[in-house]
């Protein structure tokens, strides 16, 4: 700003009163509680109408990024398209500077004083101000200006909180929604009886993960029994997977083979994702009285085949990925005779890709591994024991990369 005159106590009091009626608008907006862009207008006249400002330009910082949310003046470029120089962020931080010390570029030239709006010791904005009114050049004016925009940026931030918050709150409730829709999924109980029993157990990464198990019983000899896991996470895979689900049972119910099951669900997910997101899916299909365990499996982990002697074996036979293709360009239905004693072990890609400091993952063999050393436990410990290990091993403890699930068979 330009040197000013002394000031007589009229004009003093004049401008105490131009002051005071500045205050009294701005606090008149805020009260009646208009939205940020109108506060921004409302300042920008009042400092005009009020104080004689006749040039401004306002940067407020918004998420972490400077924008400008006031440019106005006669020959004054659109500063909304100009970023905040560097050399003003890093050397205004406290008090108010002559801009001309800064050596900007010939467009802020008509700008004559930055005043830095600063609360608990962050700049939240910038004012720029030029061709100010002598009578209002004084050292004393320029700290009511900081006060008037400190009072204007308060008023916006504390709208913008309480948007976040009841942003916040209604994500939340989404989540709880999603939640409930996905414990929803889950079966309430797992076959358990003279020919089988089942164990799952699952962890999910987020408040809402993507990961899905099912068993359905057909009748009194034949179960059905899938893990699945979907592209993505959170409230939209939950509601995929609720279609999944109502999309199987409904198949089921119509007594579908396992063929027409997964070249339905396919085309299911197809049309409801459009090819953005896919699942990859194991199913099994089990017949008590007669042994045999079809399966498909549709780009998901090898399950593994663990019988009482013998090597594992990997369950490879189905498909791609459900929901990549409107149409399955192949799909081998696997079919085997279950010896007893047999374990069957199916999971999701969670559980193996653990890695440790040296970035080793604990991938298949360390399932192997602990599946060995507890091969005859009951399947809840077994369960136990691989959640234990993989946290054991992973460097980041119990906050895995990914949902785990984990369902298993033990064919009696």
């Amino acid at each position: 700003m330009s040197t000013s005159r002394p000031i007589t106590p009229e004009k003093r009091l004049f401008l105490k009163e131009r002051e005071l009626g500045a205050l009294l608008e701005i606090t008149q907006a805020i009260n009646l509680d208009p939205t940020e862009g109108a506060l921004y207008k409302i300042f920008q006249f009042t400092l005009l109408g009020q104080l004689n400002i006749r040039r401004l330009v306002l940067y407020v910082k918004e998420e972490g990024e400077w924008e400008c949310m006031v440019s106005f003046g006669a020959g004054l470029p659109d500063f909304r398209k100009v970023p905040l120089p560097a050399v003003v962020q890093e050397n205004c931080t406290a008090l108010p500077c002559p801009v001309q010390y800064f050596g900007l570029s010939p467009e802020w030239e008509q700008l004559e004083t930055v005043i830095p709006v600063v609360t608990n010791g962050q700049v939240l904005a910038y004012v720029f101000i030029g061709n100010v009114h002598d009578d209002y050049a004084s050292e004393e004016a320029t700290k009511f200006l900081q006060t008037l925009s400190n009072i204007l940026i308060g008023a916006i931030e504390s709208r913008r909180l309480a948007r976040q918050r009841v942003e916040n709150a209604a994500i939340r409730k989404e989540i709880e929604i999603a939640q409930e829709v996905q414990a929803m999924l889950f079966p309430r109980s797992l076959p358990n009886d003279r020919h089988v029993a089942v164990q799952a157990s699952y962890v999910p990464h987020t408040a809402v993960g993507g990961d899905y198990y099912d068993v359905v019983n057909l009748d009194e000899n034949r179960f059905l029994f899938c893990v699945a896991d979907v592209s993505g996470k959170g409230v939209a895979a939950s509601l995929l997977m609720s279609n999944f689900q109502a999309g199987l049972r409904t198949l089921l119910r119509q007594q579908a083979n396992l063929s027409t099951v997964v070249h339905e669900l396919n085309n299911l997910i197809f049309r409801n994702a459009g090819g953005d997101k896919f699942i990859t899916v194991f199913f099994g299909l089990y017949d008590r009285s007669t042994r045999q365990l079809q399966y498909v499996n549709a780009g998901h982990n090898d399950p593994l085949l663990i019988p009482d002697h013998g090597p594992v074996v990997m369950l490879k036979s189905g498909t791609i990925m459900l929901g990549v293709m409107e149409d399955l360009p192949m799909l081998n239905v696997g079919e085997i005779t279950v010896a007893p004693r047999t374990m069957l072990f199916t999971y999701t890609d969670g559980l193996t890709e653990v890695f440790d400091a040296s970035q080793e993952e604990f991938g298949e063999e360390g399932v192997l591994r602990v599946l060995r050393h507890n091969r005859y436990a009951p399947l809840a410990v077994v369960h136990q024991e691989l959640l234990r290990e993989i946290e054991a091993y992973n460097t980041q403890g119990n906050r895995f990369a990914d949902d785990v699930t984990i369902l298993s068979c033990r064919f009696k």
